[in-house]
């Protein structure tokens, strides 16, 4: 998909070339039909080849993402998430990260969340 969304459409070849340490050509051809059954993308011909493109918003496709992500590994906990998060090794803030981190804290503290 993040290929899809930087180039606006692509033919799966032009996918499997821009995915770093790609899977198989078949397999990104797999996915890709797998996300049109989704609804995620969608083709059209060009020529003999299918050019993609994605069908939803980055936005929308992002908050998905982590919706299922706060699913499938925290258990719908945000809080369990950001901790792994910060716990993550490697992982760099600089501090106007944090600070911004710091006021969505305390927005969501005065609107109860």
């Amino acid at each position: 998909m993040d290929v899809l969304y930087s180039a606006g459409s692509a033919s799966a070849g032009e996918v499997h070339r821009r995915i770093p340490s790609p899977p198989s050509y078949s397999a990104v051809r797999a996915t890709l039909s797998v996300l049109e059954q989704k609804g995620l993308i969608a083709h059209e011909h060009d020529g003999k080849r299918y050019i993609y493109r994605p069908t939803l918003n980055r936005n929308k496709a992002r908050r998905s993402a982590v919706d299922h992500l706060l699913h499938t590994f925290f258990d719908g906990s945000a809080a369990g998430a950001v901790v792994a998060l910060l716990e993550t090794p490697g992982v760099d803030l600089t501090p106007e990260d944090l600070d911004r981190m710091a006021a969505l804290i305390e927005r969501a503290r005065k609107e109860g969340r």
